[in-house]
């Protein structure tokens, strides 16, 4: 597969805004492919994580911001265990999600902001994450409320939701984080 690799008008422009987002030296990358092997995701995308750096070692333009792979990143962390090097990965993709939200480059596909933003207002809201308002919500903006009400049941019985909300959190410290995030759009200073 051929990669075309377009510079911007500064070259290394987007190299040095995710490096700076992320707070990472991609210069140290060695591309030896550890992150790409234990990627769980890394068949499903066009570019794996070490194609994605090597990328961006190269002066890639906005068209990175299109790939597949910042929306379908688990952040399960593996690629960062594995990096000999300790270049986090993670934070390489939430810096790039965030520069092609601001630029209006890339919008993720399918119900995965739905599902973010609802889990995240369950945090905000209790402290903690709320299983089932999470879930109701989450169903409630994708249209399919009814959708897998016959495993209910069974998750109810066998203890992995509760139908109370959350108790004995600090909400005032989960508020500050929040506040602090938004100030700081998610950069993770």
């Amino acid at each position: 597969m051929t990669t075309r690799i377009t510079r911007q008008n500064t070259p290394g422009s987007l190299l040095k805004a995710v490096q700076e987002k992320a707070d990472v030296n991609l210069g140290a990358c060695y591309q030896c492919g550890k992150c790409s092997i234990g990627c769980p995701v890394a068949g499903e995308v066009e570019s794996p994580p070490s194609e994605i750096i090597r990328r961006l070692q190269l002066g890639a333009g906005d068209e990175l911001l299109q790939t597949g792979l910042i929306w379908t990143c688990l952040s399960c962390e593996t690629c960062y265990a594995r990096c000999p090097n300790q270049i986090n990965f993670t934070a390489v993709i939430d810096a790039l999600r965030s520069i092609a939200v601001e630029k209006g480059v890339a919008k993720p596909q399918g119900d995965a902001p739905l599902f973010n933003r609802s889990f995240l207002n369950t945090v905000r809201s209790y402290g903690r994450a709320y299983d089932l308002k999470a879930i109701a919500m989450y169903k409630l903006g994708a249209g399919n409320l009814g959708q897998d009400m016959d495993k209910f049941p069974a998750m109810l019985k066998k203890g992995k939701i509760a139908i109370l909300p959350p108790s004995g959190t600090d909400k005032g410290t989960v508020k500050e984080i929040f506040k602090k995030a938004a100030k700081n759009k998610g950069a993770g200073r």
